[in-house]
């Protein structure tokens, strides 16, 4: 229940706050070109070497490349932004990249993975139009773009509901830790190691690599390395619940991805 309470109500919420609140203009450049880049540099990397041995379906690649390569940039990466690198505004384009792209893109593959077979376009279509998360994503951003805000007799409502989903997502969390089989039953500790050596080693790596050949320095670059260093983010594991998906799999990334 907490966790479909985060997926259709909480994030959704959280989404519209965020996004019709940032300044798009200001975020796109090197830094989003370098995040992108290293996130579609992790995923290859994820997907050959766990495709070839383990064959997951397509709901299971998903979960295992969004656990693989979908950091913590909000609970995590705005107090470290703020406190670490000095700028909040740094952690933007990861922000904007991962409630912009990689959720729209994943939810959509998950949707397409529920019906069983290759849906037809206009089916797609619907899919994508269900989904909550999408929804208000898209929503965020056509505010932000065309610089307008409903009231704040609208949105001081949609900001507390949007408070409830990071609480949600960790409660939830706990609660599958507590009740849910003990770490590692699922079998699945060869993708956690193939997940904890993309997440912490192949991610801020090739950020550091793509930043370094764009001419980055001092603390832009310190922000890329930074930022894709952090941990898989909980909203994997509510994606993966929610859709019934390698639970197990991403209730296990993130813990492992924060030990060291």
């Amino acid at each position: 229940m907490l966790s479909r309470l985060a997926f259709f109500v909480a994030s959704p919420a959280l989404l519209v706050d965020v996004l019709s609140r940032t300044p798009f203009a200001q975020v796109v450049g090197h830094n989003l070109l370098v995040s992108a880049s290293s996130v579609v540099i992790t995923v290859a990397v994820y997907l050959a070497v766990v495709v070839p041995r383990w064959h997951p379906d397509l709901g299971e690649a998903v979960i295992g490349s969004l656990a693989a390569a979908y950091v913590n940039a909000g609970n995590l990466g705005i107090p470290i932004a703020a406190y670490v690198l000095g700028d909040v505004a740094l952690m933007a384009p990861t922000l904007l990249l991962q409630l912009v792209c990689l959720t729209p893109l994943a939810m959509a593959l998950m949707d397409v993975d529920a019906l069983g077979r290759r849906p037809r376009p206009l089916e797609t279509l619907l899919a994508v139009g269900r989904n909550p998360m999408t929804v208000c994503a898209l929503a965020g951003v056509v505010m932000s773009l065309v610089g307008w805000r409903p009231p704040d007799l609208v949105m001081r409502p949609v900001e507390i509901v949007g408070g409830m989903a990071v609480p949600a997502m960790l409660l939830a969390f706990g609660v599958s830790l507590r009740l849910g089989p003990r770490p590692g039953a699922s079998g699945s500790t060869g993708q956690i190691v193939t997940i904890v050596v993309c997440k912490l080693g192949v991610q801020p790596l090739a950020a550091l690599a793509l930043a370094s050949a764009l001419g980055l320095t001092g603390v832009h670059r310190l922000a890329a390395v930074v930022t894709a260093a952090l941990p898989c983010a909980q909203n994997v594991f509510t994606h993966a619940v929610r859709y019934d998906r390698s639970v197990l799999l991403a209730r296990d990334a993130g813990p492992s991805c924060r030990c060291p």
